[in-house]
């Protein structure tokens, strides 16, 4: 039987750094998430338009963790309805660089791996 300790849980990828960061920017949605953040702050429904095939709820939980995780800044403006509108903070600009470099890699790699993904299934 486990035994019950006082110590918190820690988060999944708490120790590692590479871990915890890429199981959060590393889903499926998260990079086009930010990457549509690049040119400035943008309402929900302009996210949604831009990113194109992503639910509401799975738009409203990447837009979540990117905002816990320090990546996008959430403001709120106090009017009827309520305007929300979503940036880049100075973390989230930071990441535009490698996540660019990562980027332009699979793009110019998609044609290879296509290939290799194809060769497999065909063995």
């Amino acid at each position: 039987m486990p035994k019950e300790t006082d110590e918190p849980k820690q988060q999944p990828g708490a120790g590692c750094p590479i871990r915890g960061v890429l199981d959060r920017i590393g889903d499926q949605w998260s990079l086009l998430t930010l990457e549509a953040l690049e040119d400035g702050k943008k309402r929900f429904n302009e996210l949604m338009r831009e990113i194109g095939d992503i639910s509401k709820q799975m738009l409203s939980k990447t837009l979540r963790h990117l905002e816990q995780d320090g990546f996008v800044r959430r403001t709120v403006y106090p009017q009827v309805p309520p305007r929300v509108e979503y940036e880049l903070t100075e973390l989230g600009q930071s990441f535009l660089i490698p996540m660019k470099t990562l980027i332009g890699w699979a793009e110019q790699n998609h044609p290879a791996i296509i290939s290799a993904r194809q060769r497999n299934e065909n063995a």
